[in-house]
């Protein structure tokens, strides 16, 4: 069965500056915008907030 696109594959990028990065999905009809989450930045070493990148 193949993916719906309602659900789409996402990449988080650290707005520490690190580079570091998280991938998840998403609700495409709950969440239009750019989703943003808290998650441990390993290179920065404390949480920080990921913002989807396109």
């Amino acid at each position: 069965m193949a993916r719906s696109t309602t659900r789409p594959v996402v990449t988080l990028r650290s707005t520490a500056g690190t580079g570091s990065t998280y991938v998840t999905r998403k609700n495409r009809l709950n969440d239009p915008d750019r989703l943003v989450l808290r998650k441990y930045d390993p290179a920065a070493g404390r949480h920080v907030a990921f913002r989807e990148v396109r």
